[in-house]
């Protein structure tokens, strides 16, 4: 289900028609109905997508969490250890008067992720729309990490997992400015992440430096993006059909005849049996539809039992 559009999944069933709709002239106060018909039934499982323009991916504690604190008023749990984040959070970032978008913490991308490693497997799905991308890496090195080893081994997670969402537009993040400053390792990334055609902010999401800038930035570039993808129904329901006589599935068991098929199940739960108008108009409908003929022609003898569903009669020629 994509967009704002209406999505029926399932049809409810086709209404009855009261004895009000048989009456005539001559028959003022008829004493049947038409039943109502079940509507349909379908077991299904929802899957969560949600809706950001952009998403905020990076390696456990490299500050997600906190860079989405304070670019919007949203308040996701910020701690020092990994996997602090353990869903998706959400945060609307206003950017003046000139509007505001829509801004997704995603947890869990570690190596691996696209093969279900860590929390990244039931994540990853919520970045599927997002027009944007924020990577942030930690350029303070107090993970003892390298920075461009994450970038990289982040976005061969992207591509595993969908090579059309690694190819959307990327803005690198370098967080932790305030912690430690090493200004080989920023050129090389800047160098690194320019070279790839990505443009870099320095930033410290724990004192607010370069946040604007970084803002004013990234709605710039929504403005020059495309609207969030709208996806086709990846289930298309089936059209009901009533099905016709000549459907029917017959089978004898010794003297005894079952029918069975979707026209009949549909023509007795019309049929009021427990008034006479009611059984010789379901009598009149078999022989018009040619169902006694086939009985008939497949060597059906008068006084054997017909089983339709849970009616049962005498078969008299």
């Amino acid at each position: 289900m994509s967009g704002a559009g209406t999505f029926r999944l399932v049809r409810g069933g086709s209404g009855g028609w009261g004895n009000k709709h048989f009456a005539t002239p001559t028959r003022q106060a008829p004493r049947f109905a038409k039943a109502g018909l079940p509507g349909e039934e379908l077991e299904i499982m929802l899957e969560l997508k949600l809706l950001a323009d952009v998403g905020i991916v990076g390696y456990p504690n490299v500050g997600k969490s906190t860079l989405l604190s304070v670019m919007s008023k949203a308040r996701p749990k910020i701690a020092d250890y990994h996997f602090t984040t353990i869903f998706p959070n959400l945060g609307v970032v206003y950017v003046g008067e000139s509007g505001s978008f829509v801004l997704a913490d995603i947890p869990g991308i570690i190596e691996g992720a696209s093969e279900g490693v860590g929390l990244g497997h039931d994540f990853l799905r919520h970045i599927d729309r997002c027009r944007l991308i924020i990577h942030v890496v930690d350029i303070s090195g107090s993970e003892g990490r390298d920075p461009i080893s994450d970038f990289e081994t982040i976005n061969e997670e992207l591509r595993r997992y969908s090579p059309e969402l690694s190819a959307r537009p990327q803005i690198v993040a370098a967080n932790k400015l305030d912690i430690a400053f090493n200004e080989e390792l920023m050129i090389r990334l800047q160098k690194y992440v320019e070279d790839h055609g990505f443009k870099m902010f320095v930033i410290s999401a724990a004192t607010n430096t370069g946040i604007r800038e970084l803002i004013n930035y990234v709605a710039a570039e929504l403005n020059k993006l495309p609207p969030v993808t709208v996806f086709e129904p990846e289930y298309v329901p089936k059209r009901r059909t009533g099905g016709s006589p000549e459907d029917l599935a017959i089978e004898v068991y010794d003297d005894v005849w079952s029918i069975e098929g979707p026209w009949m199940e549909r023509l007795v739960q019309n049929v009021n049996f427990s008034d006479y108008e009611s059984r010789m108009f379901f009598e009149r409908v078999l022989r018009n539809a040619g169902v006694y003929q086939r009985l008939r022609d497949m060597g059906i003898k008068e006084g054997d039992t017909v089983s339709i569903y849970n009616l049962e009669f005498e078969y008299i020629d």
